[in-house]
C-alpha cells in the first residue's frame, strides 16, 4: 500500500467495535510514518558511518530527520541528539547536570557539597525515579515542588523559593500526562536566566533548565526559544511516530553541558554512542514533519472533540455525576485530555475483589467463588484460601482492589482507555498519586478514567464511548443495589 493507505491500529479497533481512547499512553504510527521506515529498511540499510554510497544513504536519512526534528521544536540540526527514548533522554539531563555541578567547580579540590535538583511532584518516573534514586545513594539532593491545588501546576514562585547555592537542575514537564495542565516553563526559564546572571557573579554554579515535552509535541506550539529551555525532551510514539527519541541540547558540548551515559563509537558526536536505528530515525522525522505542518488543524480538531466528549458525560450522567479533574483556575490544559471521574452508589463504598490465582487442580477450572465485595475506601491487597469441592482441598488465591475507575472499564466493552499514566497500570489498586497531588478528593480520585482523544477521533466515537459508559455505570449501580 502507499502513504497514507494503510489503516492504524485505531481504526481497526473501531472497525472490531471498539474505540481507542488512550492516546497520551501511546499512538499509532501515521500511515506517511510507516511508509518511511519501509522506505528507509529497504533503500537506507547501510550504515550511516559507512563511506561508500549505501552509507551515505543512510547518514542523509539520518541527517534529514535531525533537521525536521529542529524544526519541530524551533531549534538547530545540530541540537538534536536521537536516542532510544524519552526515559533515556530524561535520565541523560540529570546526569549531565550532575556531573557537570561538579565539574565547574571554581578550583581542584573546592567543595560545594552534593548538587541540588528542583522538580516537581506529578513528573513522570522518568525524571521522578532517576532523581530519587541520586538521593538514595546520596549522589544529589532534591525538592519535589507540591503542585498547586487550586491551578493543578507548579506555581512559578514555588520553585524559586525552592533554589539552593548548590542547585544545578531544574526540570519541570511540559504538559501532565495525566491532567493535560500545562505547566509555566517560559515563565520560569525567564525567571532563571535572571537568577543565573546574579548566581554567576557570586560564583554559583549555573542552572540548567530541563523539560519533558512528551505530551505537549503534536498537541500544542512547542519553540524553544520561547520555553528558553536548555534541555528538551522529544518522545516519537507521542506524536504518531515509533518508540524512540531524542533529546534537544541548546549548543550540546558548547553553550550547554551534555555528557554521555554510554561509550562506544562516537556517533551522535559520541553523546550517544551505538550504531543508528536508521529506519526508526526516518519514521521519526516523517513524524515531526507532519506536526511541523499540521499540528494547528490537529489540536483544534482535537479540542472541538474533547469538548463535546466533556459536555457529553455532563448531559448523559447529571453534572452532579461527574467531576472533571483536569479543570483547574487559571490554567491551561492539553486539547485532547479529559480526566474525569464518575460518582454515584455503584462506584463509592464498594470495591471489587478478584483472585489472581485460584485453580481447582482435580476440574482444571477455576475454583468457585472467585469473586468478594469488601466494604472499603481504600486500596488493600490480600491472600486467600477457599475450599474446593472436587479435590477436598483448598484453593489459594491472591486478592486485589480494583479501583472504581477500574471496575467501570473492566464493565466496558467499546472504551479503550485507562486510568492514568499507561506505565502505572500495575498500580491500579490505588488511586492516582498525580491527581492526589493536585488536590482531588481521595474518593473522587479513586473514580477517575484518562481518556484522550487523537486525530482521528470523531464526535460518532465519543457518543459510542458515552453510551457505553453509561450501560457499565449502571451495571455497577444495579450490584450495589442486590
Amino acid at each position: 500500500m502507499g502513504a497514507g493507505t494503510e489503516p492504524s491500529e485505531a481504526q481497526n479497533d473501531a472497525a472490531e467495535g471498539r474505540v481507542y481512547l488512550d492516546y497520551n499512553a501511546t499512538t499509532p504510527l501515521a500511515p506517511e510514518v510507516a511508509q518511511a521506515v519501509r522506505d528507509a529498511l529497504h533503500q537506507a540499510w547501510g550504515n550511516p558511518s559507512s563511506s561508500h554510497p549505501a552509507g551515505r544513504k543512510a547518514k542523509e536519512v539520518v541527517g534529514s530527520a535531525r533537521e525536521s526534528l529542529a524544526r519541530m521544536v524551533g531549534g538547530r540540526p545540530e541540537d538534536i541528539v536521537f536516542t532510544s527514548g524519552g526515559t533515556e533522554a530524561n535520565n541523560m539531563v540529570i546526569h549531565t547536570a550532575c556531573r557537570h555541578f561538579h565539574e565547574s567547580q571554581a578550583r581542584p579540590g573546592d567543595s560545594r557539597g552534593m548538587p541540588h535538583i528542583v522538580t516537581s511532584s506529578v513528573e513522570h518516573d522518568s525524571v521522578r525515579l532517576p532523581v530519587e534514586q541520586l538521593v538514595k545513594e546520596s549522589l544529589a539532593e532534591a525538592t519535589f515542588v507540591a503542585v498547586s491545588p487550586r491551578s493543578g501546576r507548579v506555581e512559578v514562585d514555588d520553585v524559586l523559593a525552592a533554589v539552593r547555592p548548590t542547585t544545578c537542575l531544574v526540570s519541570i514537564m511540559l504538559a501532565n500526562n495525566e491532567t493535560g495542565v500545562i505547566m509555566p516553563v517560559a515563565d520560569l526559564s525567564q525567571h532563571i536566566r535572571v537568577l543565573n546572571q546574579r548566581r554567576a557573579t557570586e560564583g554559583l554554579p549555573r542552572i540548567l533548565v530541563h523539560t519533558d515535552a512528551a505530551q505537549m509535541i503534536g498537541k500544542g506550539r512547542v519553540d524553544v526559544q520561547e520555553l528558553g529551555v536548555d534541555y528538551l525532551t522529544i518522545v516519537g510514539h507521542k506524536f504518531y511516530g515509533p518508540r524512540i527519541g531524542a533529546l534537544y541540547a541548546r549548543g550540546p558540548g558548547t553553550t550547554t553541558p551534555l555528557h554521555p551515559m554510554l561509550f562506544g563509537g562516537g556517533q551522535e558526536r559520541s553523546f550517544r554512542p551505538g550504531t543508528e536505528n536508521t529506519p526508526m530515525i526516518a519514521g521519526l522525522g516523517q513524524a515531526a514533519e507532519l506536526v511541523s505542518k499540521n499540528w494547528e488543524a490537529y489540536e483544534s480538531h482535537m479540542r472541538d472533540v474533547r469538548d463535546y466528549l466533556e459536555a457529553k458525560l455532563e448531559a448523559s450522567f447529571g453534572k452532579q455525576r461527574i467531576h472533571l479533574n483536569s479543570h483547574f483556575t487559571g490554567s491551561k490544559r492539553l486539547c485532547n485530555t479529559c480526566n474525569f471521574s464518575i460518582l454515584g452508589p455503584g462506584l463509592q463504598g464498594s470495591s471489587c475483589l478478584t483472585t489472581a490465582l485460584s485453580w481447582c487442580p482435580q476440574s482444571q477450572a477455576p475454583a468457585p467463588h472467585n469473586t468478594l465485595w469488601l466494604e472499603t475506601g481504600r486500596g488493600l491487597a490480600v491472600s486467600w484460601a477457599g475450599w474446593c469441592p472436587s479435590e477436598s482441598a483448598w484453593a489459594l488465591g491472591d486478592l486485589c482492589l480494583c479501583a472504581a475507575g477500574q471496575r467501570v472499564l473492566s464493565r466496558c466493552r467499546t472504551l479503550l482507555a485507562s486510568v492514568g499514566a499507561a506505565c502505572h497500570s500495575e498500580k491500579g489498586d490505588r488511586p492516582s498519586s498525580i491527581l492526589l497531588s493536585c488536590g482531588i478528593p481521595y474518593d473522587v480520585a479513586q473514580n477517575a478514567l484518562r481518556l484522550s482523544v487523537g486525530r482521528d477521533t470523531t464526535r460518532a466515537d465519543v457518543d459510542l464511548v458515552v453510551q457505553d459508559l453509561v450501560l457499565a455505570v449502571g451495571q455497577l449501580d444495579q450490584d450495589q443495589a442486590l
